[in-house]
């Protein structure tokens, strides 16, 4: 098997506050491949946002590495990290997360601002993204007048405007109805497939498991 787009080794995490630590994450190995669609499952409090969050560069483990595409990035510093994140990763949250100032093809675009990607192209591309979730003609639409769906397709097609190495999205159908949800759940797979991204979803909604190439579980911080 070809070197894994993401990979976690011996990983964990705790969290002290005076005398008092937690260990959220214990001992923690796990690699996720090119286009491989990974479903993180588990019950609240078993570490899975915190595992998402450390494969996302906000947090950092305690103990254990990190890589993506086999740059190890767990001991890079903290002002690297806004780069990193920037050029390899993209994010879905379940709350969306747009800019409500914004309109939808802005929102989108924004990553690509970032990076410095030339305004024109930006432009367009963002209007390819939102075409290819179905959202075309909402483009100049701001998030208050669109439903939860829209919303996190837009956010989908926000996460995936840098050509990211590897998609997290956290809970991302949590807040949609059953036939939304299903919608994001296919646009999620289809677009790591496509891209060649590996993306790794945390659900605890058990109708996602047919989308997933593999589910894993995360139970009291361990792989179960």
């Amino acid at each position: 098997m070809s070197e894994p787009w993401a990979s976690i080794r011996n990983v964990g995490k705790v969290y002290a506050s005076g005398a008092v630590a937690v260990r959220a994450l214990d001992n923690v190995t796990l690699d996720v491949q090119a286009g491989e669609f990974v479903l993180l499952e588990g019950p609240s409090g078993s570490g899975k946002t915190t595992l998402l969050s450390i494969l996302g560069c906000i947090l950092k483990p305690s103990s254990g590495s990190v890589a993506i595409r086999g740059r190890r990035i767990s001991d890079l510093p903290e002002h690297d990290l806004p780069a990193v994140r920037l050029r390899h990763i993209g994010f879905v949250f379940q709350s969306f997360n747009l800019l409500p100032a914004l309109s939808a093809r802005e929102n989108v675009q924004l990553p690509l601002d970032l990076k410095n990607v030339p305004s024109r192209e930006a432009r367009h591309k963002a209007a390819h993204l939102l075409d290819s979730v179905g959202l075309g003609s909402k483009s100049d639409a701001l998030p208050s007048a669109l439903s939860g769906g829209e919303k996190q397709r837009i956010a989908i097609a926000r996460a995936v405007a840098t050509d990211p190495d590897l998609l997290l999205a956290d809970e991302p159908t949590a807040a949609l109805d059953s036939a939304s949800g299903r919608a994001v759940m296919e646009l999620l797979r289809d677009f790591g497939r496509r891209r060649q991204c590996a993306v790794l979803t945390v659900s605890h909604d058990p109708r996602w498991k047919h989308f997933a190439d593999r589910v894993v579980r995360l139970e009291d911080g361990r792989l179960a």
